[in-house]
Formats: C-alpha cells, sequence, structure tokens
C-alpha cells in the first residue's frame, strides 16, 4: 500500500465553473483517486476554491459587491457542483481559510530567509482608469518572440515561452481594452535561478522515471531554458498579506503563490479536522509517498515549475543551501498529470461570448454520469477534444443506455421473472468460463491503464468487455430457456451474468460512480460500492490570522466524505438468493430532438457577435 495525494487544481472563484474546466481536474482526478483507493493505497484528495487576485475584485466591482461577498458566493455554487458530480474529495477548502493564510506565510518567510525571494524594483502594469494593477494574465498583446497576437503578460501560448507584461508589443487591457501604464514598484522575486540546477534535475528524473505525458515534460523542459526571477507579489489589498510588510496594505502575495501551496495547507487543514494534526507528514514527508496533480494544459508552468521551486526553496536544496522550515523537507511532485483543452462545438469556452455549458446548468438537465462518461471516452486527455451536443446523445444512447444499461436491465428482468433471486449454477459450459474469465481479467487491464493515467482507454476495454457480456447473451440466448427442463441452463447463465455485471459495475465505478451504486441496488445491495462526498459546515481554525475584511466569519462549507467503504478492486462473489426486485433503468435515454435545443439555447445565450458560432 501507497499514501497516493491527489492534488486538484484550484478552481477559480470569479465564477461558476463550466465542464471545459471539470474535464480538465474533475473528473480525471477523480477516478484516478476512486481506483486507488480500491486497489489499497491511501489516498488524499485535496483542492479548493482559488479566491484572492484582481480578477476576483474586477468581478466584484462589476456586480457592485465586495470581493468576500463574491467569494462566498461562489465558492458555495462550485462546492454544490463539485458534490453534485460525486467527485470524491477527503477535503475541498478554500485558499481563503485562516490555515491557508498561516502556512503560505510560513512558506514565504522560509524561502525568504534561505535567500530564495530577492528584492526588486519593477515595472508594475496600472489601469489608468481604476488606478489598479493588472494581473499577467490580464494583459495581452503580440509576443515578442514568435509575433502571435493575443500573447498573456505572463505566457506566450503560441511559443509556450515566458513572458513579462513589459515585454508585449501594444500591451492592452482584457478587462476594457486600454493601454496599461507602468510604474515603478517594490516587489519580492523567486529567485528561479538559483533553483534552476535543482529543477533541472527534478526533471531529469522525472523524465527517466517514463511516467509523464511527453507533451508535459517536454513544456516543462523548454520553460527551464530561459528562466528568471518571478515577481512572488502584487500591488493589491485583496491576497495574503506579506510578512515583513505589513506596513504596506497594498501590496499582497502573487495568487499564485499562494494558490499552489493550497495542497500543502489543505492536507494540513484535513489532518487538523482529522483529529490527527500530523497525519498530513504521510503524504508531504515519506519519500516514498506518491504525489499527482491534475489541472488543464495552461496551469503547467505552475505545477512544473513554480510549485517546485517554492518547495525547493523552502526545502533548502537549491544553489544558496538553506535549512527546511517547520514543516521539514517536503515532496516535490511525482507527476503533472495535465490535460489538454476542451472545446464546444469547435469553438472555446468563453463565458463573455456565451460559449459556455456550466455544471449546474448541465446537471440540472442531464445525468452526471453521462457527462463523466463523456469526459473519460471522449474528453481532452492528450489532445485537444471538442463537446458537440450530437456525440453527447450518440455516447449516452449508444454506449451508456444500449449497452451497460440494458445489459443491467434485461439480465436484472429476467433472473427477477424466473427466479426472483440471484439462482444457484450448475456446471459451468466453456462459452460460460471464457467469459467469466475473461472479465475477471479485466481488473488487472481496466486498473493498470488507470493507474497510469490512460483513462480513455480503460473505460474502452471496461465497455469492450460490456460488449462481450452482450454477445454472450445473444448466443446463449436465455429469453429462449422456457422449459422446465432448461431451468438449470437457464440458471447458470443468469447466475454467469449476474456475476459479470458485478464485476463490470466495479470497474465502472470509478468513471459511473452514481451509476454504480444504481446497480448495486439492482444486483440486491445496499447501494454503496462508491461512497459519495458530502458538505459540511465547519468552524474557521485560524480566525485571528485573517485580514479584516474576514472579522466575523466563524464557518464555511468544505466538501468531506467517507470513502473506506468503497469494495477492493477485485472480483467479489455474488451471492445465490440475494433477492432481484423489477429493475428501473439505470440511464435516462436522450430524445435527439435535445440537439437541436440545446443548440438553439446556446446560440439565444451569446452575443450577437458570436451568435450562432
Amino acid at each position: 500500500m501507497s499514501h497516493i495525494l491527489s492534488a486538484v487544481a484550484w478552481p477559480y472563484a470569479n465564477g461558476p465553473r463550466h465542464i471545459g474546466h471539470v474535464a480538465g481536474f474533475g473528473v480525471p482526478s477523480d477516478v484516478f483517486s476512486r481506483y486507488m483507493r480500491m486497489a489499497g493505497h491511501d489516498v488524499l484528495m485535496v483542492s479548493g476554491t482559488d479566491e484572492h487576485g484582481t480578477p476576483i475584485l474586477v468581478a466584484a466591482d462589476e456586480e457592485g459587491v465586495s470581493a468576500r461577498e463574491l467569494a462566498d458566493r461562489n465558492n458555495r455554487l462550485i462546492v454544490d457542483d463539485l458534490v453534485a458530480l460525486g467527485l470524491s474529495y477527503d477535503l475541498f477548502t478554500r485558499t481563503t481559510a485562516g490555515n491557508h493564510y498561516r502556512v503560505v506565510q510560513d512558506m514565504f518567510r522560509t524561502v525568504r530567509d534561505n535567500g530564495y525571494m530577492i528584492e526588486q524594483v519593477t515595472r508594475s502594469a496600472i489601469s489608468p482608469s481604476t488606478g489598479r494593477t493588472l494581473p499577467d494574465r490580464y494583459i495581452e498583446g503580440t509576443c515578442p518572440i514568435c509575433g502571435a497576437d493575443g500573447a498573456r503578460g505572463d505566457q506566450c501560448d503560441s511559443c509556450g515561452n515566458q513572458l513579462d507584461p513589459t515585454d508585449l508589443i501594444n500591451p492592452r487591457s482584457r478587462i476594457n481594452g486600454e493601454t496599461p501604464e507602468f510604474v515603478e514598484s517594490n516587489h519580492w522575486f523567486l529567485d528561479l535561478p538559483a533553483l534552476a540546477d535543482a529543477l533541472g534535475e527534478w526533471l531529469d528524473e522525472r523524465e527517466a522515471s517514463g511516467t509523464w505525458r511527453p507533451n508535459v515534460i517536454r513544456f516543462s523542459k523548454n520553460i527551464l531554458e530561459e528562466i528568471r526571477p518571478r515577481a512572488m507579489t502584487r500591488d493589491i489589498d485583496w491576497g495574503i498579506p506579506i510578512p515583513g510588510w505589513e506596513d504596506q496594505p497594498t501590496k499582497r502575495l502573487y495568487v499564485w503563490f499562494d494558490a499552489v501551496i493550497g495542497y500543502l495547507s489543505a492536507s494540513i487543514e484535513w489532518a487538523r479536522r482529522s483529529g490527527d494534526p500530523e497525519a498530513w507528514r504521510q503524504w508531504w514527508s515519506d519519500p516514498e509517498a506518491l504525489s499527482y496533480y491534475f489541472m488543464g494544459k495552461d496551469n503547467i508552468v505552475f505545477h512544473s515549475q513554480i510549485w517546485p521551486a517554492e518547495l525547493l526553496g523552502y526545502n533548502g536544496q537549491g544553489s544558496k543551501g538553506g535549512e527546511p522550515g517547520e514543516m521539514g523537507v517536503l515532496n516535490l511532485p511525482t507527476e503533472v498529470v495535465s490535460s489538454e483543452f476542451l472545446t464546444m462545438e469547435g469553438k472555446k469556452f468563453s463565458s463573455s461570448h456565451g460559449i459556455v455549458i456550466y455544471v449546474r446548468d448541465f446537471l440540472a438537465r442531464y445525468q452526471a454520469d453521462a457527462l463523466r462518461y463523456f469526459i473519460s471516452a471522449a474528453g481532452p486527455e492528450t489532445a485537444d477534444a471538442d463537446f458537440t451536443w450530437a456525440e453527447f446523445v450518440r455516447r449516452t444512447n449508444g454506449e451508456l443506455v444500449a449497452g451497460w444499461g440494458n445489459l443491467v436491465n434485461r439480465t436484472a428482468s429476467m433472473i427477477h421473472k424466473r427466479f426472483g433471486e440471484i439462482p444457484q449454477p450448475e456446471e459451468l459450459e466453456e462459452i460460460d468460463r471464457l467469459l467469466l474469465d475473461s472479465v475477471e481479467a479485466g481488473f488487472s487491464a481496466v486498473g493498470d491503464l488507470i493507474r497510469h493515467h490512460r483513462q480513455k482507454a480503460a473505460l474502452a476495454e471496461a465497455m469492450r468487455l460490456v460488449g462481450e457480456a452482450n454477445k454472450y447473451v445473444a448466443d446463449t440466448e436465455p429469453f429462449k430457456l422456457k422449459s422446465e427442463e432448461q431451468l438449470p441452463r437457464l440458471a447458470t447463465i443468469l447466475h454467469t451474468l449476474a456475476q459479470v455485471i458485478a464485476d463490470l459495475n466495479l470497474m465502472l465505478a470509478p468513471f459511473l460512480p452514481h451509476a454504480a451504486n444504481d446497480v448495486n441496488l439492482v444486483l440486491g445491495g445496499e447501494g454503496t460500492v462508491a461512497p459519495m462526498p458530502r458538505v459540511e459546515i465547519v468552524p474557521e481554525l485560524d480566525p485571528e490570522v485573517l485580514p479584516e475584511a474576514f472579522d466575523g466569519r466563524s464557518e464555511y462549507p468544505i466538501i468531506t466524505g467517507d470513502y473506506t467503504t468503497a469494495p477492493t478492486w477485485e472480483r467479489h462473489e455474488v451471492v445465490v438468493g440475494t433477492p432481484i426486485a423489477k429493475p428501473k433503468p439505470v440511464f435516462v435515454k436522450l430524445d435527439e430532438a435535445i440537439v437541436e435545443e440545446e443548440l438553439a439555447r446556446y446560440a439565444d445565450s451569446a452575443p450577437d457577435d458570436v451568435t450562432g458560432a
């Protein structure tokens, strides 16, 4: 058994999340975590809402509310959406928690005291109309390296190079199009060049392991070639106060400095709430522990460079040496598991242009597992993928309903009608043994693919076995065995099918947890094979470290759950005599008319200039 940290990207709390977001961080991390628990590993899955930075202030201003009010509201919306999707977090918290402030400030002090924070005068981008600092990602222009337009102030997606806003040709604000003013300001910079050798050695080790996706390791090593100090503070009053600069209330730690520390702070918060405050060390201090970071490809740089550099600086493992802080030497990521982008009907998701399907809107009309299935089967695992309503309907009806759902329903119907319970089999024939052996071998094949983050292939293999089971029904024709003398053979076939469905249900449980519980109920179980997350309102642990903006907040919602009841990843023999009731369909068949209905809804929600895009 290993200790496995599932570190899931923190959704930004400037608004509700759309299905493109959960395709990158949500569903892949949950499939992996659910499988690893069933395989016997001790999994800690953590994340939370990322609530600092200028975009929160911009969105709050637009709505005429405070940043805290906006963050509180969107935090709860996101929490409810992720629970409805069935994401099995051990702790989903928030970056405005006092525990997070305390851990971030501790890490900053140690990195600074070890010499890896250097003070420099820089030119900050200011909005002329508001006087507010513009974050790097809110400035765009022409890339000075490759000439591509639309490069951001932190990175050019076309050539992959890191940039500063001052590098851009013809920079402009993405908020209102105005040209930013650049003013001199004093800031702390993470001394990445002093950590470059250690980062390079770590990436070489990761490349040698052969486990990272090629695009991720290639991009990570490329950005190391022109490494330079990176500003870790900003001119802004919404964020975590900077230790030592308490007399400068308009300066705060950069949102991306604090957000990645959330994986550590959430682990510590989970431990504190578990009753064993030191329990987090099993995932962070044990060199044998493994950690997997799940996100979209636009966040690779922060997880394969900034966060490892922060950890190395904290550990005192860069060229300047140093001593670890009170938390001790902390583990660097085992693997950065980055997905590509999901588009919608051929267009990039854009809330402002109406090219968007919010998770809550989707789940209000369709089953959560139908979305999880589409993302797992056709999502952006290693290449950009496109969500279309036609393909969603096709996969739901043709694969979930006609393939898996139909197998479950007709088997349970025959057992209910002919026996009323799982029957006692007679001697197996070769066709029975071949199917049982083939399906049992699927535990190894499907599990190995999930473990190596090849979830598309894993789901395809499980569904191939569903196809084998359906072929077995067609070949054995149990529906034709109606005479008394044929009952023993019918009992054997239906027992075989019950066992196969129970096996396949466990293999599909990481992908389809809601359906897994429903199928388990159909087979006479208690419907608890895939433990579900829940929302809890918990007390603030460290209110004394929060700024004045949070005076009076004593509690907040988290996602947590008890996932220890999940069955082990192996065959569990079905019990002869288990009553089987008349089944209800597990999956809802979709009317093909919804394709046009959804396209029309999408067109109606888009501004005139992009209608029908």
